[in-house]
């Protein structure tokens, strides 16, 4: 593995990142065939290459060792603080960037050092209930994942037992925001648009900005009731563990909740469905042998949610690859390409049936995801109770077509739509007057009504 040491002799023998001929980042290819394009920016610079970011010049690192090592960062040389950032310092980024909301919450993602170990140890007792399965709201949360699948499936295949359905907008990304609410203790029906804004923040869309102030705004109000009022929930867990905690910081780090729940998880329901679909990368195999959890693994290596990571920058100048980064250059790593690198994919025998485990979706090092066991659980009963419940499901249009979010950092779909057959016939509706939209049935159970309140919101919020 290549070591990051201080480069304090030779001058670079390239011009600075500023001066250098930069490949855009988004582009057609890194939409619709991020591996081409990946491997195309290997050939040409090797493990680190110089990227234009929505305007912003930066380094992307492809190189499996060299994204792990930077991650592990042993030396200590990489900071995630904003103001390491030398060209934001000198006023070289422009306000109006596109990502910028998406680096304006001051919170974990962006902290080093002792900052940094208080807030993780509040995540880690916070997440320590519902991920150690022992525990019974761990046991209470997998069984509420179970139904709040099952009410989303009963409801998008009304249509009888075979049918048409997106299972990006009616089940890959109204699941994790119902988990989302519980685990805010507000209920499953919470935030209906704060997946579409976490979107439009990670997606440096053209209001990324007032839906950052959305975000935090709402956030704040559910931190503000649970330092009041606390209750059997992560935030009151958080604050449990670490008393000092303010409501701007909790609600900060509930962001990130949005984020790794609403979207991250989200996506990674949907990637791995649609692996299972395509069957061109090991999951469908996994999955027909039972091994749900290692379908879910092989989609995350080939299709990892987060393609590419946040911005970290050197603290002094390192060399990576054949390339000087200067100290406060904004460096982008990408597990996506590291997947791809062949210091990687050629690691594990061609006819294992397991995958390996040392990918890089979930991160590594002081960074390393705390919430991997949530949303893997999710995830894992997600893709289950969908295939347990249809018999058949195809893409309803050619693999090569489906529509790809234009994003720099996350690699996930607009739509799923497929063509469906149930495995039985669907349950029964309630008895009552037909659900028109204006008023609930009350005859419809509580949280179906939730579920199909959810869903309509959703469709508004995107047309």
């Amino acid at each position: 593995m290549e070591p990051q040491t201080p480069q304090a002799e030779p001058a670079p023998s390239h011009p600075p990142l500023e001066s250098l001929a930069v490949q855009p980042l988004v582009n057609r290819d890194h939409e619709s065939r991020p591996a081409l394009f990946y491997e195309r920016l290997r050939a040409e610079y090797g493990p680190v290459a110089p990227v234009d970011v929505l305007g912003v010049p930066a380094w992307l690192v492809i190189g499996y060792p060299q994204t792990l090592d930077i991650l592990r960062d042993t030396r200590g040389i990489w900071s995630r603080r904003l103001d390491s950032w030398r060209a934001r310092r000198e006023g070289r980024v422009p306000a109006d960037w596109p990502l910028l909301p998406a680096y304006g919450f001051d919170m974990s993602v962006y902290s080093d050092g002792a900052d940094l170990s208080r807030l993780r140890g509040a995540w880690a007792e916070g997440l320590r209930p519902f991920q150690d399965r022992t525990r019974p709201q761990a046991k209470e949360l997998e069984q509420a994942i179970r139904r709040y699948a099952d009410e989303l499936i009963t409801v998008l295949s009304e249509g009888g037992r075979t049918g048409w359905a997106d299972l990006s907008a009616q089940y890959a990304r109204p699941l994790p925001m119902m988990v989302m609410g519980r685990l805010l203790g507000a209920g499953t029906g919470y935030g209906d648009e704060v997946v579409m804004d976490v979107w439009r923040v990670l997606d440096g869309g053209p209001d990324a900005a007032e839906a950052a102030g959305r975000l935090l705004a709402d956030l704040t109000r559910v931190c503000a009731d649970k330092k009041t009022a606390p209750g059997e929930d992560l935030p009151s867990y958080m604050l449990a563990a670490t008393p000092d905690l303010t409501v701007d910081e909790l609600a900060r780090e509930m962001v990130l909740l949005a984020g790794l729940i609403g979207d991250f998880t989200g996506t990674l329901v949907c990637n791995t469905i649609a692996e299972v679909i395509i069957g061109e990368t090991g999951a469908r195999d996994s999955l027909s042998a039972g091994m749900i959890q290692e379908a879910v693994n092989r989609a995350a290596i080939s299709s990892p949610p987060m393609s590419n990571l946040t911005f970290r920058w050197p603290k002094v100048d390192v060399r990576v690859g054949r390339f000087q980064i200067a100290a406060g250059d904004p460096v982008m790593l990408s597990p996506a390409a590291a997947h791809l690198d062949p210091a990687f994919s050629d690691g594990a025998a061609a006819d294992s049936i397991y995958s390996s485990r040392a990918h890089l979706t979930w991160g590594a090092g002081p960074h390393a995801c705390l919430g991997r066991d949530l949303a893997t659980t999710i995830t894992t009963i997600a893709v289950e109770r969908l295939f347990d419940r249809f018999s058949g499901v195809r893409l309803a249009l050619p693999a090569d077509q489906l529509p790809w979010r234009s994003s720099p950092m996350m690699r996930g779909l607009r739509s799923l739509p497929v063509n469906y057959e149930l495995a039985a016939p669907p349950p029964e509706p309630p008895a009552g007057p037909s659900d028109t939209g204006a008023a609930e049935d009350p005859a419809e159970p509580e949280s179906e009504s939730l579920v199909r309140r959810l869903l309509r919101a959703m469709r508004l919020a995107q047309g």
